[in-house]
This record gives structure tokens, C-alpha cells and sequence, in this order.
């Protein structure tokens, strides 16, 4: 098969555009000749990528999947001329870092700010998203490195220990969990799903934990609502919503005020490891090996 960068881009284009007219227009092409290059493709492939529809064109299952491949072609053809261009300019590349959320608050500032001093012509992209998305975006080639929490559970890609934390119960007050808490009863996991839930998106490894938890207690997980950052989990919180799960370095920066109250979790489950997971070395750039040494504190062996 034969791929040219105008037709990734032509269908990556017509899936989040809903139809080839917007597309091709977005991409300074004549409407007829976006359409034959997007039926060349399907020829190739075999499959229909796109449902035609009276208004529009929507994708396929096949289209679905296809897309995935077209964003990651596309991701690493940047990564290219990213790194090409650094080394122009006198650097020695672009490392992208894919990180879930409780890693970048707790853990990856200072970690890249000491990176970064040590290593000033390398340059870092990081994206934050939830565990399971962070092991996607490595295992696809969007980003060079990982850091997930290890409850997502093991990879087929090289691991090293990074960082561990431990989550506690953020609740108000006046709720019952804190009205034990302040009475010398510890939070555990029965006592936690006696109560509503504010949960993450589905992925986070926060939501991952509890569903297994819950299924393990033969108990129904009540979360009614899940948000997509621990700020919007706070705020949720503070209007007696629910109570939510945080790592205890991330309550203490986001759920500082007074009327929140922060309990420590009895059970082991709440002890977690953060993992950092990269491509093959053999794929990776130099400039890889620096910043997974300065990351971990581990020098790897040469190449």
C-alpha cells in the first residue's frame, strides 16, 4: 500500500469534520479531487472507512479503527520534523512525555525542571491524560515515554520504577465518614462504598481501583457522576455531592480549604506505584536515554 500525508490528513480531517467538502476546504483542496483520494484509499484498504450519509459522512467501525493508525502516521511524521528541526536549531531532539494527571501535579514538575537543567538542548512535549490512555499513546508511538499508575496493570513494553504515593478521602466536614474519623474509626474500603462517589473519567486509575475494589467486596460502586480532573472532583465534593479519592499531595494543593477534610485510608490498596514505560530503545532518540536516566535517577546501560 501507498500512503501520501495529503490523504492521512484529508481523512483525519473528514472524521472530525463530519463530511469531504469542509475537510478538503480546510486543506485548500478541490472538493472532487478530496473525494477521489479518499475512494483511492478505501480501494487500498479494502474497507469502507465512511457511511455515506444525506448530510455528511460518519465512520465506518473499520473507519474507526483505521483512524487510530492515520493520527499515529501523522503524530510520528511531526515527531520528525520536530526533531529535525531542533537539531537544526542546534539541539539534539524532542522527547514527548504522556503522563496521568496524579503524576504531572505531584511528581513531574520538579522532575522536568531538573531535567531540563541538566539537559538544556533537549526539549520536553508533555500531554496529560488518564493511565490507560497514557499506555495507548506509548504503545501507538504519539508519545516517546509513559508514567501510569500500575493498577491499569502490566504492559508489553520496557517498565521502570518511578514514583509510589498513597491516597486518602476527601470529604467534608459534617459527613459521616469524617464524623467516624474524627471518633477513631478508620476509612476502609467497606465503609467507602457505603457512600455516593465522585469518580474520574473512565481510564483514570482512580476509577480502575475502585471498580475492582468493589467487585472484590461484592458491593455496587455508587458513583453517579465522574469528572475529568481533581479540581472539578473538589468542587463536586464541596457541594456535598459525594466524597472522592485523591493522593494525599494532591488534596493537600487542591483541597485546601477549611471545610475540607482529608482521612487516611487504613487498607493497603491505597499505597500506589507510578510506573514509567517507553518504547523499545532501538526506536527511541538519544536524547530518550537522558531524560529516562534523569526521570528514574537510573543511568541505562549504553547502547
Amino acid at each position: 500500500m501507498r500512503f501520501d500525508l495529503v490523504t492521512l490528513r484529508l481523512f483525519v480531517s473528514t472524521a472530525e469534520l463530519g463530511g469531504v467538502t469542509r475537510a478538503a476546504a480546510s486543506l485548500h483542496l478541490v472538493p472532487a479531487a478530496a473525494s477521489r483520494r479518499i475512494r483511492d484509499l478505501e480501494e487500498q484498504l479494502g474497507i469502507a472507512l465512511f457511511v455515506r450519509l444525506p448530510h455528511g459522512m460518519a465512520l465506518s467501525d473499520a473507519g474507526r479503527t483505521m483512524l487510530a493508525h492515520a493520527r499515529s502516521m501523522l503524530h510520528a511524521v511531526e515527531r520528525m520534523q520536530d526533531d529535525a528541526a531542533a537539531f537544526l536549531h542546534g539541539g539534539r531532539g524532542i522527547v514527548r512525555i504522556a503522563a496521568c494527571t496524579s503524576a504531572v501535579l505531584q511528581f513531574l514538575p520538579d522532575d522536568i525542571r531538573a531535567c531540563n537543567a541538566a539537559n538544556a538542548n533537549i526539549h520536553i512535549d508533555l500531554q496529560e491524560m488518564n493511565s490507560e490512555g497514557v499506555v495507548r499513546a506509548v504503545q501507538r508511538g504519539v508519545a516517546d515515554l509513559g508514567v501510569y499508575e500500575s493498577s491499569v496493570g502490566s504492559v508489553a513494553m520496557p517498565t521502570l520504577h518511578y514514583r509510589d504515593d498513597r491516597l486518602c478521602v476527601v470529604t467534608l466536614g459534617d459527613h459521616p465518614l469524617a464524623r467516624d474519623a474524627a471518633n477513631g474509626q478508620a476509612v476502609t474500603i467497606d465503609s467507602l462504598l457505603a457512600h455516593e462517589l465522585i469518580g474520574l473519567t473512565e481510564g483514570a486509575s482512580v476509577t480502575i481501583t475502585l471498580g475492582r475494589l468493589a467487585a472484590r467486596a461484592e458491593k455496587p460502586l455508587k458513583m453517579r457522576i465522574r469528572v475529568g480532573s481533581f479540581d472539578s472532583m473538589a468542587a463536586m465534593i464541596a457541594a456535598g455531592i459525594g466524597v472522592g479519592l485523591m493522593p494525599e499531595a494532591v488534596a493537600k494543593l487542591i483541597a485546601n480549604a477549611p471545610h475540607f477534610h482529608h482521612l487516611p485510608i487504613a487498607d493497603d490498596w491505597a499505597a500506589r506505584r507510578f510506573v514509567l514505560c517507553h518504547q523499545p530503545r532501538q526506536s527511541l532518540a538519544l536524547a530518550a536515554d537522558s531524560v529516562i536516566s534523569s526521570l528514574t535517577g537510573m543511568p541505562l546501560a549504553p547502547r
